[in-house]
């Protein structure tokens, strides 16, 4: 499916690895022109093979290689420089912006300090309003884009043994909501993905030997894989979801049972 959007500059932060990198992958293989980032070199450089490997035959002939830098998007400064260096790279503002971060340790309400609090709010709902901030005076001015959050199902259904991810993913889904309706008469759409249990790296973490009841919670009994995750995030980029704005996709299985 031509998603319309070869050629457009996409910047996804935390990129280098789980949903990330499965949404930078399918953005590539529509032809935009990437900019990831991560907090590991290592890590980034594997991803750039990666983003390399699914380029179009027609993207890598134009010299339109995927690029990457070292950079930390969990507080709002480390967000703001993305975007700059983003712009520079991808020699123009981003036209299309997925939010993303790690997510915060574990922790129950009442044993969640207030600083843990803090931290998560900072890293998983300002750092992403900070990049926002920095794209859509541009996207208004050209009259086209987009903007993508991945958050968490938490945000939707808080879930109670990562209780600082799911307020500061809430207050975040909040935030991109109001900004959908206020700039939809310019052209930009802004959508959140609400994951639940995918087969990263943090949920095998997350999981360890209780992986089975997990499971036990999701009625297709399996795990998301990020390319499925990513390939929802790359139409809600597209030229042909340009209708589909302030949505709250929950993308886990089944897992949720409520109504919305």
């Amino acid at each position: 499916m031509d998603l319309g959007i070869e050629g457009r500059r996409a910047a996804v932060a935390a990129g280098s690895a789980g949903l990330g990198l499965a949404l930078a992958t399918h953005l590539t293989e529509a032809g935009a022109h990437v900019v990831v980032c991560g907090r590991d070199a290592a890590r980034l450089d594997s991803a750039l093979e990666t983003l390399r490997g699914a380029l179009p035959d027609t993207t890598e002939r134009s010299g339109n290689q995927p690029q990457g830098f070292v950079v930390d998007v969990s507080d709002t400064d480390g967000a703001t420089n993305f975007i700059h260096r983003a712009t520079d790279a991808l020699g123009g503002p981003p036209e299309i912006l997925v939010c993303n971060g790690g997510g915060p340790p574990p922790g129950t309400p009442s044993a969640t300090p207030l600083d843990d609090y803090r931290a998560a709010l900072e890293s998983n709902c300002l750092a992403s309003i900070a990049m926002c901030a920095e794209v859509a005076p541009h996207m208004r001015s050209s009259g086209w884009g987009r903007i993508l959050g991945i958050t968490s199902i938490g945000a939707r259904e808080p879930i109670g043994f990562l209780a600082a991810s799911s307020v500061a993913r809430a207050a975040l889904t909040s935030y991109l909501k109001m900004l959908a309706t206020e700039l939809a008469p310019d052209g930009i759409t802004v959508n959140n993905l609400q994951p639940g249990l995918h087969r990263t790296d943090r949920v095998t973490g997350l999981a360890g030997d209780q992986a089975s009841a997990l499971l036990d919670g999701i009625p297709t009994g399996t795990f998301g894989e990020a390319a499925d995750f990513g390939s929802v995030g790359a139409f809600l980029c597209s030229e042909s979801a340009r209708f589909v704005t302030g949505v709250g996709l929950h993308i886990d299985g089944g897992a949720f049972r409520g109504l919305q």
